[in-house]
């Protein structure tokens, strides 16, 4: 399987009702050695206790970090936005959170954290929808697409909630479609491509 190679900088992907199996098994399988941040928004209960990272952590060497008010994201690292605020670059390297009203009645907001990472790092961003069940990310991914940006996206059929990337390959012009389990490779392609 063929990806584009322009040189990442950065992996955002999104995910609500049945992606963190997906997340957890690309984690599992990752390259250890990435030249580029990814950062993940899942949708969560606004007060949930913070046991992702935890979770995550389990199954990769990698720093797995739940981000807070200005952290600085580094290569090689995973980072997941907490429960209940959107995540915004202000650059490159730094992002705020934000706690502004629900988009598509989630905080985070795919969209919120898709929009701002594509003005941020236009053609070096890599933006990847997951399973879910209502349409968040979908606009973002078009921003994406507009930035020139990659779009990926998980096989409808492949979803446990096929609602979020289903409306995803209808409405955005995709350059992937991928099987779960062959996320981690095609991580590891976009790694090797300078």
């Amino acid at each position: 399987m063929d990806i584009p190679t322009t040189y990442t900088e950065l992996i955002v992907i999104g995910g609500s009702a049945g992606s963190l199996q997906v997340i957890m098994e690309m984690i599992k399988n990752l390259d250890q050695n990435l030249d580029f941040p990814i950062v993940l928004i899942v949708h969560r209960k606004a007060h949930s206790t913070s046991i992702l990272p935890t979770l995550l952590q389990q199954f990769t060497p990698m720093e797995v970090i739940e981000i807070e008010d200005k952290t600085e994201i580094q290569k090689n690292k995973i980072y997941i936005v907490p429960a209940d605020y959107h995540l915004l670059f202000e650059d490159k390297k730094t992002v705020s959170l934000d706690s502004s009203e629900k988009m598509n009645y989630s905080r985070p907001s795919i969209d919120v954290t898709f929009k701002s990472a594509a003005e941020t790092f236009g053609e070096n961003l890599i933006g990847i929808l997951l399973s879910g069940a209502n349409a968040d990310g979908v606009e973002g991914l078009k921003y994406i697409k507009k930035n020139n940006g990659q779009v990926w996206i998980q096989i409808p059929e492949t979803a446990e909630v096929d609602y979020m990337p289903k409306h995803a390959v209808d409405q955005v012009g995709f350059d992937l479609l991928f099987e779960p389990k062959d996320l981690a490779e095609l991580i590891a392609q976009s790694n090797r491509i300078k």
